[in-house]
């Protein structure tokens, strides 16, 4: 039995920025790789991958090596970059961490050997070779063998799609000391070698290789059917070999070795080899197998004049704690192989040795003929792993992954503008779906990272997620016959009357009395006159009725001392319309202030209108709608700096009304101005007229949400231009609401990237975010006992736990 340790013998003679100078001679350009997320891919997408990576690859030196290791290792979650500062922060902290996760680490290797013949010795063990001396300068060979692969990189990098960067030297120290000490942690331990196992430390090693061009069905391709997401009405792609990466829930490495072959060399020892079986007048059914793979391959160099003849090898090592363990992540990977029509090779005693000692980067140019399959460059490429683990921006919104539930961070605000331009949201599904539950769980992690809010909502959906911040919130509650106290001529000084508060008014003017109506500029100046001249001649308890009154009695002198023409401003239109909101008008209740009321909301972060009173009649919601405009114009967003949003929850309900839509139109437009969202709720996007109103909305909507709808996702795909592939991912949605870990799927696209995620909570999230049902009513009840919303939560997980 063979033994060996990392603190005997070091593979690695020297290290210079990301050049590794192996002891066998080879020299490694090492990089790191982040890829695309696991279910964001469509069929399209996997060839144009595909595609990239040929065209990177295609132009390097005759006898590069190229060295392509996906590492996948189980591990526990820690939950170090989750928030922690609040009550349902911590929560959530406390219910993820330590769940079972697999961490994926992926890199590519360039390799520049010594070794230029076509054959090596059958096995080689690399620990027992005489250690070659460090170079004292890089030779011209290996600066020019650099430049192409900087060449080769940067055309990846382009892609957008991935990313590779140089490893720096303590991460190559570590990827191979990892490595060589079979992944055992808190130790530094031995490697056994003996006929039947490779044992490092605690870990039992075995391998499946694909070796040979008879592994080889049918054929392979860049993508694949997933049978889990796909059903009769839509197809859902994976990489074509995507089941061995985190398709398989265990711990392996994913081994793909490319060795870049002269095609006219290769041309014509395949085309002697072609001789010499034909020659053959008894030859076997194998023989005939293996002649038929040669004319294959020969015809490909024949007929494709952008062929490359590549020697190559996918290899699969997989270690566990036990051989019972061991065996049963092996049939996994067999089942994995059967299903893409691959016959894999198993070795055993002095092959399994030399299978993963020569994995490592610094030795697979140790593996000789007889360990690699002949084939084109194209055909290669499609057993590359192509998607990893979803991955955290370093800001955002918290969700789950498809794979484990795990929480994962995105920015759906991006305020670098990457991905979108504007950062207004929708959330579609139909009733029962859990839209308002969504939109809790956005709304209060945005709340906590300081975003201001402002919901305007016909529902009722956000009282108990607003009780865990008593002082930080306010409720203003429409009532029949009263007003919500907000007066938009307010002012508290007379240097208040900016231009900017200006242009809000005259605005606000025009939505009252020419809703509906083209406004031109010479109208737009001619009602700003009137307005400063109202402030200038009027020094106090400024309103609309006081404006109105101002007109009225002053108009025909008013508008000739100003020099307004009656064709841009016509008085007696002007106080016959808005006669209803004055004196003894139908609407008058509206605008009866004796003092403005915004200051109470000028320091609160959270701000609820709740208009459910009001929601039928079209003219009362027009008008709130504006009045609240312009108290968050005038207190909310006065600094640009920082964050809000806005949210019109139950939508629908407030668009049956044309001049309502129109409304909604112009919080759009105002947002612009500031550093805000806008954000909607709506069962279906029939719901939302298709006319050009509706169409600026979803222009400027580039953040989607949609749950599950068994009616069909079609109006939307339509409605909003979604390609092939949101459409499958939109089909593949499903829901479990059984069992330990319930959770909500979620198709969420920002700009132009789509994926599914997961809704995943704590049970005391869960508790927060219920908007109605017996079980929201005893939070309530526990409530009005505690006056303390966490008390009340804490207090209902508890019992629910008990029962």
């Amino acid at each position: 039995m063979a033994q060996y340790s990392m603190q005997h013998i070091d593979p690695i003679i020297t290290l210079d920025q990301n050049r590794l100078f192996s002891s066998n001679g080879d020299v490694v350009l090492c990089y790191q790789g982040q890829l695309p997320e696991l279910y964001s891919l469509s069929e399209r997408d996997y060839e144009a991958l595909h595609a990239c990576w040929f065209q990177a690859l295609k132009n390097l030196p005759a006898g590069t090596i190229i060295h392509k290791q996906d590492v996948y290792q189980k591990a526990c979650y820690t939950g170090e970059k989750l928030p922690n500062s609040s009550f349902l922060d911590r929560a959530t902290k406390r219910h993820f961490v330590g769940r079972q996760q697999l961490s994926h680490q992926c890199y590519l290797f360039f390799i520049l050997t010594k070794n230029k013949s076509i054959s090596n010795a059958r096995y080689i063990n690399p620990f027992k070779k005489t250690p070659t001396q460090a170079p004292q300068k890089l030779d011209d060979a290996l600066l020019d063998f650099k430049a192409a692969v900087d060449d080769a990189i940067a055309f990846i990098n382009n892609s957008r799609k991935m990313v590779f960067e140089p490893l720096k030297e303590t991460a190559i120290t570590q990827m191979t000391q990892a490595y060589f000490n079979g992944f055992n942690e808190a130790v530094t331990t031995d490697i056994l070698l003996d006929k039947q196992r490779v044992v490092i430390g605690d870990h039992y090693f075995d391998t499946l290789a694909v070796n040979s061009e008879l592994c080889f069905g049918e054929g392979v391709r860049t993508s694949t059917i997933n049978e889990k997401f796909t059903a009769d009405d839509f197809v859902f792609h994976q990489g074509f070999i995507e089941g061995l990466g985190l398709g398989l829930n265990e711990n392996h490495i994913i081994n793909q070795i490319i060795v870049l072959d002269d095609k006219h060399k290769w041309r014509k020892l395949l085309d002697k080899k072609v001789d010499e079986l034909k020659k053959s007048s008894n030859f076997g059914s194998q023989n005939k197998v293996v002649l038929n793979k040669i004319e294959q391959i020969l015809h490909q160099i024949n007929t494709d004049e952008t062929s490359r003849v590549i020697r190559g090898q996918l290899n699969v090592i997989y270690w566990a704690k036990d051989v019972k363990t061991l065996d049963g992540i092996k049939s996994s990977i067999k089942t994995a192989f059967k299903e893409l029509d691959i016959l894999p090779y198993y070795p055993k005693g002095d092959a399994l040795k030399n299978y993963i000692l020569n994995s490592y980067c610094g030795y697979v140019s140790h593996f000789s003929d007889e360990d690699l399959y002949v084939t084109d460059l194209k055909h290669a490429l499609c057993l590359l792993n192509h998607t990893t683990n979803y991955k955290s921006d370093p800001q955002g919104i918290l969700f789950n992954d498809r794979l484990h539930n795990l929480p994962v961070l995105k920015d759906v605000w991006d305020a670098r503008k990457k991905r979108i331009k504007a950062r207004n949201f929708a959330i579609f599904a139909p009733t029962g779906e859990g839209k308002s539950f969504l939109a809790n769980n956005i709304l209060r992690q945005f709340f906590e990272q300081g975003v201001r809010l402002v919901i305007i909502d016909l529902g009722g959906s956000y009282n108990k997620f607003a009780k865990l911040y008593p002082d930080d919130h306010i409720v203003l509650r429409y009532e029949a016959g009263s007003n919500l106290g907000i007066n938009p001529f307010f002012i508290s000084d007379k240097r208040d009357l900016t231009s900017e508060r200006l242009e809000d008014l005259c605005a606000f003017l025009f939505e009252l009395y020419a809703s509906g109506s083209a406004v031109g500029k010479s109208q737009a100046v001619a009602l700003k006159k009137l307005i400063v001249r109202y402030y200038r001649d009027v020094s106090e308890k400024h309103s609309l009725s006081g404006f109105y009154f101002f007109i009225e009695s002053q108009g025909i002198s008013l508008m000739q001392s100003l020099n307004i023409h009656p064709e841009y401003f016509d008085p007696q239109e002007f106080l016959h319309v808005m006669s209803e909101y004055v004196g003894d008008g139908l609407y008058s209740y509206l605008f009866e202030i004796a003092e403005d009321q915004t200051y109470k909301i000028e320091d609160k972060r959270l701000i609820i209108f709740e208009l459910d009173e009001v929601k039928d009649n079209k003219e009362i919601l027009s008008v709130m709608l504006k009045l609240i405009k312009t108290a968050v114009q005038r207190t909310i967003w006065q600094n640009k700096a920082e964050r809000g949003i806005i949210l019109f929850d139950e939508f629908a309900k407030q668009l049956k009304f044309d001049n309502v839509l129109e409304s909604v139109e112009f919080y759009y437009q105002a947002i612009r101005k500031q550093n805000g969202a806008i954000g909607i709720i709506l069962q279906s996007i029939n719901q939302l007229p298709a006319n050009a109103t509706s169409a600026s909305i979803l222009e400027n909507t580039q953040v989607l949400y949609s749950l599950n709808n068994e009616k069909g996702y079609e109006e939307l795909i339509k409605r909003l231009n979604l390609s092939n592939h949101d459409r499958n991912q939109l089909h593949s949605i499903r829901n479990n609401f059984k069992g330990a870990r319930k959770y909500t799927e979620i198709f969420i696209k920002i700009g132009k990237s789509s994926n599914i995620f997961r809704l995943e909570v704590p049970p005391e999230a869960y508790a927060a975010y219920l908007t109605d049902g017996e079980e929201n009513e005893e939070i309530m009840k526990l409530h009005e006992d505690t006056q303390n919303m966490e008390l009340a939560i804490q207090e209902f997980v508890n019992q629910k736990h008990e029962l």
